[in-house]
């Protein structure tokens, strides 16, 4: 009785100690999933296959649907993580800037340096302008496509999917905190009055051309983000 009783929980253990490694491998899966969710669909846009995610993540493709029902579902998730992360960024650049500039200066740099602009959904880069009443140029969100849209992903059935990846009010806190970074800027005499916020994202998403080695990437994204930065600022009449 004895033994059989040990030998009970001697399995109890062991199936405890077998279930343990499998779930911080699961655990360890969904983190290589995401991570190299994030850079396939940075180096080649949402329209990027599971599989090519798959690889990256040195996992079968079964393993990603097992965690993501469907790629929208996985685009979802990271445009949902890189739109909060910009927004709490623009956030902490407005409370902890006293200067205008140097506010949305720092925002630029962390966000490009993040690598998160190049993961922003459509509808938060397709962003229209229009002339307020005060003459102002406020952001508008685009519904059909025109002249004025910013369309930095491909077109296709992918695309169109990414772009109800973020809900409206992800997109509204990103879009709203952004429009605060550059009017204050504008305000203070240091940002080009036909600046906008849209002007602001596309800076964000665009990047320096790959090269193989990571200090001359980062000495090329520096140096690409600065005249960037250069065009932004007024200059005096």
């Amino acid at each position: 009785m004895g033994s059989a009783m040990s030998a009970a929980g001697g399995n109890g253990r062991g199936d405890s100690a077998r279930t343990t490694p499998l779930r911080v491998d699961a655990q360890r899966n969904l983190e290589h999933v995401l991570r190299a969710a994030r850079e396939v669909f940075g180096e080649l846009g949402y329209g990027a296959p599971m599989e090519d995610v798959a690889r990256r993540a040195r996992v079968g493709v079964g393993t990603v649907y097992r965690r993501f029902p469907s790629k929208d579902v996985l685009v979802r998730r990271i445009a949902e993580e890189e739109t909060s992360r910009l927004t709490d960024q623009a956030r902490a650049a407005l409370g902890q800037e006293d200067e205008p500039w140097s506010a949305l200066s720092r925002f630029l740099r962390t966000s490009v340096a993040s690598g998160a602009g190049r993961l922003l959904p459509p509808q938060v880069l397709r962003v229209g302008v229009d002339e307020g009443a005060d003459g102002a140029r406020v952001p508008q969100q685009r519904t059909q496509p025109g002249s004025g849209e910013l369309r930095l992903v491909p077109e296709g059935s992918s695309a169109l999917s990414a772009d109800s990846a973020v809900d409206d009010t992800g997109a509204a806190a990103l879009l709203e905190v952004v429009g605060q970074l550059v009017e204050r800027a504008r305000a203070a005499g240091e940002l080009r009055a036909d600046v906008s916020v849209s002007d602001v994202l596309l800076v964000i998403a665009t990047a320096a051309p790959s090269l193989p080695d990571p200090a001359q990437q980062a000495a090329a994204s520096a140096r690409l983000l600065d005249i960037l930065l250069e065009g932004l600022r007024s200059r005096p009449v």
